[in-house]
């Protein structure tokens, strides 16, 4: 920690690392396993290895330190597991171009091996930039327990569930369609391809039908895939066509003889209403070929050139066979028309080249088995989705499940343990490599060269980390595990991989909840991208402003599974916020150390008092309730209110007061103070705990060094993370009256400065009042010194009295919870004016009291709605008072 004075101004550059590194090494992050004590464990989402963060790092990372620090201070055992995924495209690609920057060679030239080599070496020079990154945002996680996805346990375990789901028949080798990136030359999941609305053409053509002189037109905006084309579709219902069912037509430029048939899938809206179908290169035309038993015909090499399946056209880039064909087909007369039309084109994450649905021999994983058990534990309680509506979208996939893809055309990533035979042609799968085929003997076996996608080993992620699939203490005490937050785009691709993962290996869930939040969206609500220049980083927002208002602005902002914006006036806002926060310690910690020597902490509490410590009660209340229903931003949000709105702007003031009075009550007001801060400072720490961890070690030593009687029950703990959560004071939460009589002195306050602003009254000017306030007198006289001082009245010339005896004359007359205030503002505002203002004001309020007379006294009455009726009703209500308020006004300017 620091020198023991607080500085002035509150400098983050100065105070987070300082602290997070006082916290590593005081081994706060790791937890004791407890025997009997069911412990909180989330399980990081890993980030890539070789990646820098971005604010969805920020985001991920401000909620689960939330829950992990609140999790904490309740005093249970707490474990954040942290890591990073090995992200097999996105470091293969950072790799080759680093080789090709420094050593100009490609990863082909220096072989497979060599390349893996290279790029562990990457993995060590690069990979810790982002878990410092983590760091740098306060991530309270246990670093003594850091895995990453290609670490030898983990690795076992990619292997061990990959043998086990082959020998159980999930796992096979199969041609199918699938992603395929021309640029990275791999399959790539549905998670790895971008849809960029970008626009196009519709092309217009004729299909030949064989022996007569008809044609079916049709459309498509790939003219290139007609040269794989195996049907024309119809539906069934298109009276146009029917006649040509079960006839054949020929492929533009080839000739090649198709069937025309009948499918339900047909849009007659679409294009002609009639439908070319390539099952080789589109998914729904795939599953069309299947029910016809179609035949497949891929018409593309790996690099996205035409093959010899596209006859002439083979050799040419996809693109410009696109061009050369239409142009073919025009001098044939085939083409009918172009049009503009809006696609959605599916383009690599990584490489930004257009993905092209392909045919290939890939290996996949039976997922209907794997997905029954997974619908189950969401179906029965067993897995919570918040917010509960992402329940439909998981359903929706897992009862529509694919195959999944689990290979990649990758170097680096977990090679695929399964060795090929060149003489009898059979796999051979194993946990330890292979010295010859387990079908036939033969030594002439290779592995298989791919890898597995990322994702396979991300699914395991829960439970390999603690060991599986050895037996380890972690594993038997942290898992399952308690709260997986996550992204909602990732729902399927991992969460729900994770799920099916572990209800098949260790037949438990992984985790009781899932937490999903939404994108971090530009101010305008534009997604971020890079494509449109508008990523915001979420370091230089740190730099600027600090981690605790970047954290508290991710927080505040956020409701589950909603998309938030970030917002650099509400960044500036919360850094204001953490500034108060260090202005008000330096308050409260002058005063402690000035009143030192006052012991009177016991004396009857104010009415001030009783308010703040009611107020502070049921927003602890307030804040636990939403903590349970995972509204973390309103918690927040009502943190703020507390501290700022309340605390500090209003009890505070009054506090100065009882600092000075002579009647005993310093010792006591500090205590509150002191008690109040200290609970703030705790409920905060999860949402800004640099700066709530910096003040509140002052507090304690200053509080310690000065006066025992502040501490609070139970001691001060060693550090604020390892503090416990403030329970409320229920008794106190419960003095209703005391609260609402102090809203009615906060309302008046506001009333008289309103009004004083309103009439350009000057700010050190006092002016007298007089207060008519019934059957609240009691109370406000009692208070009668702070609503001077707050509300800038003139002691001497401030009455509160339950009756007047006279109201006085030409004074601004305010009404405010039926409590009347009177401010004699004679030479302090031009009277004729204010006259005519408030005359201004009765015409328009009688005006339109009479236009609703006048609607009620006819047909509009029987004739409307009873609920419409009523609202006029209550119009014509508020008018008559307003104009009956403005006569009052009025009479005691005469």
């Amino acid at each position: 920690m620091s020198d023991f004075k607080l500085a002035k101004t509150y400098d983050f550059k100065d105070v987070e690392s300082r602290i997070y590194q006082w916290w590593e090494d005081s081994g706060y992050f790791t937890p004791e396993i407890q025997p009997g004590v069911k412990p909180y464990v989330i399980s990081m989402p890993p980030p890539n290895v070789t990646g820098e963060m971005h604010i969805g790092h920020a985001m991920f990372v401000a909620i689960e330190d939330l829950m992990i620090r609140h999790s904490r201070m309740t005093g249970v055992p707490t474990l954040w597991l942290p890591g990073t995924d090995h992200a097999g495209i996105a470091t293969q690609l950072q790799v080759e171009k680093y080789l090709l920057r420094t050593d100009e060679v490609t990863r082909e030239e220096i072989g497979r091996e060599a390349f893996v080599q290279k790029t562990w070496e990457w993995k060590e020079k690069y990979g810790g930039i982002i878990t410092q990154q983590l760091r740098r945002l306060g991530a309270s996680c246990d670093w003594t327990r850091e895995r990453f996805t290609r670490d030898e346990g983990l690795s076992q375990a990619v292997l061990e569930a990959f043998v086990r789901l082959y020998e159980k028949g999930y796992i096979y080798r199969g041609t199918y369609l699938i992603n395929w990136s021309p640029g990275l030359q791999t399959a790539v999941s549905d998670l790895e391809v971008e849809y960029h609305e970008e626009q196009g053409l519709l092309y217009y053509f004729n299909y030949r039908v064989e022996g007569s002189d008809e044609n079916i037109p049709v459309a498509t905006t790939r003219p290139e895939t007609i040269l794989g084309d195996t049907a024309v579709a119809i539906h069934p219902e298109d009276k146009r066509y029917q006649h040509l069912v079960g006839k054949t037509c020929l492929v533009p430029i080839l000739d090649r003889q198709i069937p025309i048939i009948v499918d339900d899938y047909v849009d007659l809206e679409f294009g002609t209403g009639a439908l070319k179908i390539t099952p080789g290169h589109d998914p729904a035309d795939y599953e069309i070929g299947q029910r016809h038993n179609l035949p497949v015909i891929n018409i593309l090499n790996a690099d996205a050139t035409m093959n010899d399946a596209a006859g002439p056209y083979a050799g040419l880039d996809r693109f410009e066979c696109r061009k050369k064909l239409w142009a073919d087909m025009e001098t044939q007369g085939l083409t009918l028309k172009t049009e503009p039309y809006t696609l959605q084109i599916p383009r690599s994450q990584r490489g930004g080249e257009v993905v092209e649905p392909m045919i290939s021999t890939q290996w996949f994983v039976r997922m209907e088995s794997l997905a029954a058990p997974a619908l189950e534990v969401v179906r029965n309680g067993q897995i919570q989705i918040v917010p509960e509506r992402f329940e439909k979208v998981y359903y929706n996939w897992l009862e529509n499940i694919r195959d999944w893809c689990i290979s990649r055309q990758l170097w680096w990533g977990h090679r695929i343990p399964a060795w090929h035979c060149a003489d009898c042609g059979e796999i051979t799968v194993a946990r330890e490599v292979p010295t010859q085929c387990a079908h036939c003997n033969s030594s002439a076996i290779t592995q298989d060269p791919d890898v597995l996608d990322t994702w396979f080993s991300s699914g395991l992620w829960p439970f390999s980390t603690l060991g599986w699939p050895d037996d380890t203490e972690d594993l038997r005490y942290f898992f399952p595990t308690t709260m997986m937050e996550t992204g909602y785009d990732i729902l399927f691709f991992w969460v729900a991989r994770m799920i099916m993962m572990s209800l098949e290996f260790t037949g438990e869930i992984p985790f009781e909840a899932i937490y999903l939040h939404g994108l971090v969206r530009v101010s305008s609500g534009q997604k971020m991208s890079k494509s449109y220049g508008n990523v915001v980083d979420p370091l230089e927002l740190m730099e600027k402003f600090g981690t605790d208002a970047l954290r508290f602005t991710l927080l505040t902002g956020s409701t589950p599974g909603q998309d938030s914006k970030m917002n650099i006036e509400r960044l500036e806002a919360n850094r204001n916020f953490a500034n108060k926060l260090w202005n008000v310690g330096r308050l409260i910690m002058n005063t402690v150390e000035r009143g030192s020597s006052i012991h009177d902490e016991d004396s009857p509490l104010s009415n001030a008092d009783r308010w703040i410590l009611s107020s502070l009660a049921q927003t602890q209340m307030s804040v636990d309730r939403l903590f349970t229903a995972y509204q973390y931003g309103e918690a927040g949000r009502q943190l703020y209110e507390f501290f700022w709105g309340e605390f500090a702007d209003w009890y505070l003031e009054i506090a100065k007061l009882q600092l000075d009075e002579e009647a005993g009550t310093a010792g006591r007001t500090t205590k509150i103070m002191v008690q109040v801060f200290d609970a703030s400072l705790r409920m905060l720490h999860p949402f800004m705990p640099f700066v709530t961890e910096e003040l509140w070690g002052y507090l304690k030593r200053t509080c310690e060094e000065n006066n025992a009687g502040y501490q609070p029950t139970g001691g001060w703990e060693e550090a604020l993370i390892v503090s416990r959560w403030p329970a409320a004071d229920e008794g106190a939460a419960e003095q209703a009256e005391g609260v609402e009589n102090f809203q009615v002195v906060m309302d008046i306050v506001t009333a008289i400065r309103n009004a004083r602003l309103e009439k350009g009254v000057e700010l050190r000017r006092r002016i007298p009042a007089a207060i008519q306030a019934g059957t609240s007198a009691e109370y406000l006289a009692s208070m009668s010194a702070a609503i001077a001082v707050l509300a800038g009245i003139d002691s001497e010339q401030f009455q509160i009295e339950e009756a007047l005896d006279e109201r006085p004359e030409n004074a601004l007359a305010l009404v405010i919870h039926g409590v009347e205030i009177y401010l004699p503002l004679e030479g302090m505002l031009d009277l004729d004016k204010e006259k005519q203002r408030l005359q201004e004001q009765l015409a328009e309020a009688l005006s339109q009291k009479r236009r609703i007379d006048e609607l009620l006294a006819g047909p509009f009455a029987e004739r409307a709605p009873e609920e419409v009726v009523e609202r006029e009703r209550a119009k014509l209500r508020s008018f008559q008072e307003t104009a009956e308020k403005i006569k009052e006004q009025l009479d005691s300017l005469k």
